[in-house]
């Protein structure tokens, strides 16, 4: 790795302020001067780099598979076997999503060049929306450039100002931040509490019988990997009157005998009043959807959802290898990723357990495995990465406050030895951390 990190390994002593403090301590800076004061930040994040203690914003120099050679934002070199990237099934690098793409690229070029309500929709990005609600039991489909702007898009475009907004605590960033662009009135509840909402839902109605309830969840939540009991959801939902919106980022296509996720698992596909799904953790590309029950919600969405009439529609080569995607998460190889993809989960979970290694939630694609104290992370998070394994290190406000943790992504084309690489060295780097810290000091 670079100079400063074998320095440290000679025996530098690491600044407390490397090993403490978080993202949420600079998120709102005081000071008239509105670019000036965001210093502080830079400061902090520049003595981490200092340390090789920064792990965001890596870079892969090769294809993002099993096994991968990455960068570090300071430009540090590092390779290994790699559990921190978004895709699932493995089909990144699929013969036949690569071919899909060159074909677009031929017939199209590369650009939507306009929304999708100025000419932005190809031949493509139609055949997309009908094979969507195809696989979900027809649906009507508005397809939006990114994930995260299908669901801001999801609670902005229907919420309006005198209504509620009632989320799960973990929800998605993109929820949070379309409910805050649309009404003041937000509430959250405890993580999966179930009657912590009906008794939110209770004392809204008995304020407020005229206007909307948006109960916002999702189906599978990446930072714990657990699910809500959508069934409970949808009864508290019908006995106040409020709509459900679930968010299947993680889990469609990925989970389940036909890939429906959670919601099919729980044979609850038609509970949602709102479904939205993501391309870039299953299907090999950017851009999501969100799936209503009427073709008059789609229409007015298309319209009055900030994110898809003023973005540009999805590029022809992004809708084209999301097409040929789906192909294959419906076929029998797709079930055969799906398999061997919680094979791999199952397995790692118990090889971690054999070892100590407490592995969060229930079997998904993601694997939190906790660390605990940040400042003990940031110091296994660079020896996993010095050791040859890639994983990404999640901390607080992400997660609570001395709950840092690996968040392990699983693909279906990991193998058992890579698997047993990364519960090695994970164990090896965590073990490592505390002695490493008091050797080096912390003053």
């Amino acid at each position: 790795m670079k100079t400063t990190d074998n320095k440290a390994a000679n025996g530098v002593v690491i600044p407390a302020g490397a090993l403490t403090g978080s993202l949420r301590d600079y998120r709102a800076p005081e000071g008239k001067h509105l670019l000036d004061r965001v210093s502080g930040f830079y400061a902090w994040q520049n003595l981490r780099r200092d340390y090789n203690l920064w792990p965001y914003a890596k870079s892969t120099a090769t294809a993002p598979k099993t096994h991968t050679t990455a960068k570090s934002d300071s430009g540090a070199d590092f390779s290994g076997v790699n559990f921190a990237s978004q895709d699932y099934l493995s089909l990144a690098s699929h013969p036949a999503i690569k071919e899909a793409a060159k074909a677009a690229i031929d017939e199209y070029g590369v650009h939507s060049a306009g929304s999708a309500a100025l000419l932005g929709n190809t031949r493509h990005s139609l055949l997309l929306e009908k094979k969507i609600s195809e696989f979900i039991e027809g649906r009507e489909i508005v397809l939006y450039p990114t994930g995260w702007s299908a669901g801001f898009a999801a609670v902005q475009g229907v919420v309006r100002p005198t209504d509620h907004v009632v989320l799960d605590v973990l929800a998605h960033s993109c929820l949070q931040e379309g409910a805050r662009a649309a009404t003041q009135n937000i509430y959250f509840h405890g993580h999966l509490n179930i009657e912590g909402l009906a008794r939110r839902l209770q004392r809204i109605r008995a304020a407020d019988k005229t206007n909307g309830i948006l109960v916002v969840t999702e189906s599978l939540f990446s930072m714990h990997s657990d699910t809500p009991d959508i069934a409970a959801l949808r009864n508290v939902c019908d006995q106040y009157d409020a709509q459900l919106l679930v968010d299947c980022a993680h889990d469609f296509g990925a989970i389940g005998e036909a890939g429906h996720g959670h919601l099919g698992l729980q044979h609850m596909m038609d509970a949602a009043d709102i479904i939205i799904g993501s391309f870039s953790k299953t299907f090999a590309s950017n851009g999501g959807f969100i799936a209503v029950k009427t073709r008059a919600v789609a229409e007015y969405l298309k319209y009055y959802s900030a994110t898809q009439t003023f973005s540009n529609a999805l590029s022809p080569v992004q809708a084209a290898t999301v097409l040929t995607a789906f192909d294959i998460v419906r076929s029998s190889e797709g079930r055969d990723r799906r398999l061997r993809l919680m094979d791999n989960i199952l397995y790692m979970r118990s090889q971690m357990a054999k070892v100590g290694l407490e592995a969060l939630g229930d079997p998904s694609p993601i694997v939190p495995v906790r660390v605990g104290a940040e400042g003990l992370a940031r110091i296994a998070s660079r020896e996993l990465g010095n050791l040859g394994a890639i994983a990404n290190l999640v901390e607080y406000p992400a997660v609570p406050q001395g709950g840092a943790r690996f968040r392990v992504q699983v693909q279906a084309d990991h193998t058992r030895e890579d698997v047993d690489v990364l519960v090695r060295l994970m164990l090896q780097a965590i073990s490592q951390a505390p002695r490493r810290r008091r050797r080096r000091g912390f003053g």
